[in-house]
């Protein structure tokens, strides 16, 4: 099972997850669409990636936008949706709903628009691979608001499985994984972090983008899956 000859369009594709999982279906012979609402983000990642990658600057808050870039990209197989900004941490007595709601649209709205305007462009025997995180089934003390959309997120899934069927829809949910979304701490602070989390973690570490990215592989090549959540977290829901 591979990607030969396939076109997968990744929605927040420039950095992190999404950038692992562009460079995992490259090597698997597809061509390969990035998006970002940062132009210099995505022409750094299409120079970075080399043969086999383009680009398209698009906003996932912009219906109109998310338009044109399925209509630039033109037909093609997966859409993987990955875009995210950094994570919210807090009591939700100290958020600002307007960082909820920003939140929200990025994560959750942000990938309703992505698949309706991608719908009539994915080609038959496709697939759409949405994210989460396993904050949905142990969500820690401040994270309200990211176990709230990874819910979301799950629930998303399991009704569009249903309602687009045939066509495939799953979603990724990761653990704790090393990426850009804790670049807002200092550095001292994040490698603690990541020090201490992996510790409690069953395989003893946090986790790589590159792993991750294997999930959204598989769930592109493997046409009997659809509606699933598949978690990888090193035993993360379990500790």
């Amino acid at each position: 099972m591979n990607l030969q000859n396939k076109k997968v369009v990744i929605v927040g594709g420039t950095s992190g997850i999404g950038f692992a999982t562009a460079r995992a279906t490259l090597l698997q012979g597809a061509e390969v669409v990035v998006s970002s609402s940062k132009r210099e983000k995505v022409e750094a990642v299409i120079a970075a990636l080399g043969v086999g990658a383009n680009g398209v600057v698009a906003d996932v808050n912009n219906a109109e936008s998310m338009g044109r870039l399925f209509k630039e990209t033109g037909y093609f197989d997966h859409l993987v949706y990955t875009a995210g900004e950094s994570l919210l941490f807090g009591n939700l007595d100290r958020i600002e709903m307007t960082a909820v709601r920003n939140a929200f649209d990025v994560r959750v709205f942000g990938a309703i628009a992505a698949v309706k305007a991608a719908l009539p462009y994915i080609r038959q025997g496709g697939s759409i691979v949405l994210t989460s995180g396993i904050a949905s089934a142990r969500a820690p003390k401040g994270l309200t608001i990211g176990a709230s959309i990874c819910s979301a997120m799950e629930g998303l899934t399991r009704a569009l499985a249903v309602e687009l069927a045939p066509l495939r829809v799953n979603i990724v949910s990761p653990g704790f994984v090393r990426t850009p979304l804790w670049s807002n701490m200092p550095e001292s602070d994040r490698e603690a972090m990541y020090q201490q989390a992996g510790s409690a973690l069953l395989v003893g570490r946090v986790g790589e983008a590159d792993e991750i990215a294997q999930a959204y592989l598989y769930l592109m090549n493997n046409t009997f899956v659809t509606g699933q959540t598949v978690v990888i977290d090193g035993g993360g829901v379990l500790v």
